[in-house]
């Protein structure tokens, strides 16, 4: 259910500034929106997992807060972020 440790390192290196760089907000959005859509397929078989549920709309909303950070703070960063994450507009 969670994320691999290769996958994990893939999204940091893709969505990355620098080298060294794991707290930017591109890639907590990536990571968080990984998490989201491994959660969401869990889902559909596991339909009364209201804990889990819980979880993934505080991550929802945690996504939602940087994006919108993104949004205000570097324009051109949060459009390449939607446009290659797919998840808005």
């Amino acid at each position: 259910m969670a994320i691999t440790k290769e996958k994990k390192t893939e999204i940091i290196g893709s969505f990355s500034r620098g080298e060294a760089d794991t707290g930017s907000p591109e890639v907590q959005i990536a990571l968080l929106t990984a998490r989201i859509n491994d959660l969401t397929s869990h889902f559909k078989s596991h339909a009364k997992d209201h804990a889990s549920r819980r979880g993934l709309l505080m991550m929802v909303s945690k996504r939602s807060s940087l994006l919108k950070y993104l949004r205000l703070h570097n324009r051109k960063s949060y459009l390449e972020v939607i446009g290659r994450l797919g998840i808005r507009k």
